[in-house]
C-alpha cells in the first residue's frame, strides 16, 4: 500500500481533522444527530476554528522545540502585528504572540534539530525591525494541546 504518512502530516496540521462525532455521543449518551448540529453551531458561531491532530513531534522529525522571546526596533514596536503576521506564515514557526514585558513577540518554534533552528534564525527571525531575540530551548514537553504527554 502506498504511503503518504507525510501528506497526511501537512494537512492534520492545517486543520484538515474532524471531530469523532460517535465517539463523542457515546461518552455523552447523546444521539449523533444532537452531537453533529450542535458542532456545527460551534462552527458556525466561530467558537470552533480548528481541528487539529496532536503529534509526537519527535516521530515527525520535529521535536526540538525553542520559544524565541523577539525585542522589535523602536520603528517596529508601533506596528507588531505586521511582523508577527510576517512571521506566522513559516510552518516552523508553530505560534507567534503579541505580548508585554521584556519583549514584544514570543514565538514557538518547532524544527527537526538544532542546525534547521540556526537556519531559521539566519533566514527569516533575523531581520530588519528585529533588535534582539533570546531562545528558550524547550528540554520536555509535559502538557501539549490539552494532552498531558
Amino acid at each position: 500500500m502506498k504511503d503518504i504518512t507525510s501528506k497526511l502530516i501537512d494537512l492534520f496540521k492545517q486543520g484538515y481533522c474532524t471531530p469523532q462525532i460517535s465517539r463523542i455521543a457515546k461518552k455523552l449518551k447523546e444521539p449523533s444527530t444532537t452531537i453533529h448540529y450542535n458542532i456545527k453551531k460551534l462552527e458556525r458561531d466561530g467558537l470552533v476554528r480548528s481541528y487539529k491532530a496532536v503529534f509526537d513531534h519527535k516521530k515527525i522529525d520535529e521535536g526540538y522545540c525553542v520559544y524565541v522571546l523577539i525585542s522589535l526596533s523602536p520603528d517596529e514596536y508601533g506596528n507588531p502585528e505586521k511582523v508577527a503576521k510576517e512571521l506566522a506564515k513559516h510552518v516552523q514557526i508553530e505560534s507567534v504572540d503579541i505580548c508585554t514585558g521584556d519583549c514584544e513577540i514570543i514565538l514557538k518554534v518547532r524544527v527537526k534539530d538544532q542546525n534547521e533552528y540556526y537556519q531559521l534564525v539566519k533566514t527569516v527571525i533575523s531581520r530588519k525591525g528585529i533588535i534582539k531575540i533570546k531562545s528558550l530551548t524547550s528540554l520536555k514537553q509535559i502538557k501539549s494541546e490539552c494532552i498531558t504527554l
